[in-house]
């Protein structure tokens, strides 16, 4: 009888932990999304992020079975998307851009307006590709005959980039080599790269997507790639490494972000889905705007940001910014 008993109690544990086991309910990351999900992004529509964003949704949008809307949220250097991202506390809102959006921001405000740790880095999607170009009235062939024209009329030529983050980069290059050249403040991109193909600022960083129409057109010159690689479609054109001027080197960097309490599991989900859903059709389109697809988990998202991060405090300990809290 007492066997009998122990028996029982013994078949009754294994059925609890089969149960437990093979009946549990799935995990969260399984079942979401249970809803829309929602990408808001920092640049306005027709942008190389908004092209993206749009892509992905589509087919994200197949993979989950749910609707994927985007929101374009532009305004304030990134700040407009971030605080609605930020105030939506929702794992099924994720904000969408570059990271150049906000690395910068520490040296650039007088103080923080949201908290950096509420952007959790979930997946790399694509690196965009930043050139530097001159009027191509200004007859420069590279960037080394650039930088020797910059030092042989001190604070004669000018220069504009897009990103808080290459303005940084230019201005503490310009710095450190001892070289006088003035920049010119934009609000508006369209702005600047008509005012670099009419000869009015003669050097001008920025993402290829946005240079390109004046560049079919021949009114202003590609001199470097300011990326790791260089362009598959443009081989013979240097990086700034290869033209002597790593100092100038930045790897635009675009992807998703989650809530600060997003649990690992799902990061890790989406991550893999974006990575399934970078079909051929979406690596063209993406590079036909200049950005190269190169998907990537929240680790390796993270890893790269934090390199950018750590060459932005470098570079704003040359200028003498301290970063805000």
């Amino acid at each position: 009888m007492n066997a009998m008993k122990t028996l029982v109690r013994v078949g009754a544990a294994l059925g609890l932990a089969a149960l437990l086991l093979y009946g549990a309910p799935p995990s969260h990351a399984q079942t979401w999304p249970q809803r829309t999900v929602k990408f808001i992004l920092p640049l306005g529509p027709g942008s190389g992020a908004d092209i993206g964003a749009r892509l992905y949704a589509d087919r994200l949008s197949k993979r989950w079975g749910q609707s994927v809307v985007v929101e374009n949220r532009p305004g304030a250097d990134g700040i407009v998307a971030i605080n609605a991202f930020i105030g939506a506390r929702d794992d099924h809102t994720l904000l969408f851009g570059p990271s150049s959006a906000f690395v910068a921001h520490p040296y650039l405000h007088d103080k923080m307006p949201y908290d950096p740790r509420e952007l959790g880095p979930v997946a790399r999607v694509s690196q965009t590709l930043v050139v530097i170009a001159v009027p191509a009235s200004l007859n420069v062939k590279s960037l080394g005959e650039l930088m020797a024209m910059v030092r042989a009329q001190p604070g004669k030529l000018n220069w504009a980039t897009v990103t808080g983050v290459t303005d940084l980069i230019v201005a503490g290059y310009l710095k450190s080599a001892g070289l006088d050249m003035a920049k010119v403040p934009y609000r508006d991109t369209v702005h600047a790269i008509n005012d670099l193909a009419e000869g009015r600022i003669h050097m001008y960083i920025a993402a290829l997507a946005i240079a390109r129409p004046h560049i079919q057109s021949g009114r202003i010159k590609v001199i470097a790639v300011t990326n790791r690689a260089r362009a598959s479609f443009a081989p013979d054109l240097p990086t700034v490494a290869e033209s002597g001027f790593p100092t100038l080197e930045f790897d635009g960097l675009a992807g998703f972000f989650g809530p600060r309490h997003m649990a690992d599991a799902l990061r890790e989900r989406i991550a893999a889905d974006v990575k399934a859903a970078s079909d051929q059709e979406i690596v063209s389109r993406l590079l036909a705007t200049g950005q190269v697809v190169n998907p990537g988990g929240p680790a390796e998202f993270a890893a790269s940001i934090k390199e950018q991060a750590d060459k932005l405090a470098a570079v704003a300990q040359t200028l003498g910014i301290k970063p805000k809290q």
